[in-house]
């Protein structure tokens, strides 16, 4: 089993080459899924003095923790002002300083331990269309007059233009303290972290079935894990492993290309400050320019169970929407992943037993929110679930129809904002 062909697994600096478990072993704590919320915790447990076995069905970051747009920022997308209304102030605001503390997070993991990541500053959202500039200047102003957040910078049309070198964009609002990284790189580098900590990792390793209570196990079809805790950090991929939570998340695809190297002058053109970017759409284009020079660029539709059978060309055209300059660039690298969203776009976490765990629903955010979700449940398991508990009260409504008709409901909602895209 080996990862997908994607630019991001071409430039992996090392790879871990776990074992597969096999025959019977126990532990304090039986994570399962080894993305960046499994990663984390599994770092955070060990760090805490946990015994901890982690379990992941592919390699490690073989799911969206290794193939996303690498981006770090701040912020829900469910606004404040909603959050407010859901949770009251105080817990709202609390969220909101916990956004805040994710990147923070991430940036501190990357400098402890010294993985290399291509990371970089700044994420620029910006109006796809001018019935979307009041929202993006009223969200900068509530962030700096209400939040007292200065680390945003409303940034006008024309400053847009100077940035991307395209007028195809309106206004936007620049994360001056966000970041980009390697995807796949920063989930390896956690994964050598915990490893040095003590943590065991077993690849290739699917979980069949699992039991909580007193005699809690964790069962492949090799072998076992007996555990006093339980983490569920599957995400996109919990499949039916556990009813009680699949209807709380829908799995959904993303798809993602990498040109070649672009010369320097290009770069600066397209994206003169190095930032990411993501526009405004609800199916987002979102962009960046690589560590060695390549544009990566995320977008298109899809409303199959199925990636596109051509990738690169799928996407392509999304991209020349924009930069038609680079018709004549080679694409070297097309994939796709599986992320889950939330019907609130807001993580969920929940405690199933009292000894079993489920974090879940990053809804696009999971670089920099699924690290801190897995420091929370590291908290909560120590017993600290102050913050856990603020995440857990967000009312997180199941999918109409639960798991048997949550992909139709989607296909026709995405038709619908998909539609509003492209005409209103």
């Amino acid at each position: 089993m080996s990862y997908i062909d994607s630019y991001y697994f071409a430039t992996v600096n090392k790879q871990l080459n776990c074992p597969k478990l096999v025959g019977e072993t126990s532990a304090d704590v039986c994570i399962i899924g080894a993305g960046y919320t499994g990663l984390s915790a599994a770092l955070h447990l060990a760090e805490k003095g946990y015994s901890v076995a982690l379990l992941e069905a592919q390699k490690v970051g073989w799911g969206a923790s290794g193939r996303n747009g690498g981006q770090v920022a701040q912020d829900y997308n469910m606004p404040h002002q909603e959050l407010v209304k859901k949770v009251g102030r105080q817990i709202a605001d609390s969220l909101w300083d916990m956004s805040i503390e994710s990147v923070d997070l991430v940036k501190e993991l990357i400098s402890k331990h010294q993985i290399e990541c291509d990371l970089k500053a700044g994420v620029l959202h910006v109006a796809a269309k001018a019935s979307h500039c009041s929202h993006i200047k009223a969200s900068v102003d509530y962030k700096q007059s209400v939040l007292g957040y200065d680390k945003i910078q409303y940034i006008d049309e024309a400053q847009v233009a100077d940035m991307l070198g395209i007028n195809c964009y309106h206004n936007g609002e620049l994360w001056q303290d966000a970041a980009h990284l390697h995807p796949l790189n920063y989930a390896l580098g956690l994964a050598k972290a915990a490893q040095d900590a003590g943590v065991h990792i077993y690849e290739e390793s699917p979980v069949i079935e699992y039991q909580g209570g007193d005699r809690g196990f964790v069962k492949t079809d090799s072998g076992t894990v007996k555990a006093k805790y339980i983490l569920l950090a599957c995400n996109g991929y919990l499949g039916k492993l556990e009813p009680k939570i699949a209807g709380k998340v829908m799995p959904i695809n993303n798809f993602i290309i990498a040109t070649e190297p672009l010369p320097d002058e290009m770069c600066r053109k397209i994206n003169r400050d190095d930032v990411a970017v993501a526009d405004s759409k609800f199916v987002i284009n979102y962009f960046k320019l690589s560590g060695d020079n390549r544009l990566l660029w995320g977008g298109g539709e899809n409303y199959s169970t199925r990636f596109p059978r051509d990738i690169p060309n799928f996407v392509r055209k999304y991209m020349l929407a924009y930069y038609p300059e680079l018709a004549d660039v080679k694409i070297d690298y097309g994939w796709g992943g599986t992320l889950a969203i939330t019907l609130n776009r807001m993580p969920y976490f929940n405690r199933i037993e009292n000894n079993v765990y489920a974090a879940q629903g990053y809804s696009g955010h999971g670089v920099a929110l699924a690290t801190l979700g897995g420091k929370i449940m590291a908290q909560a398991i120590s017993g600290d679930a102050e913050k856990f508990d603020m995440f857990a009260n967000v009312p997180t409504p199941t999918f109409p129809g639960g798991t048997l008709l949550r992909f139709p409901g989607l296909v026709a909602g995405m038709l619908y904002y998909a539609m509003r895209d492209r005409f209103f």
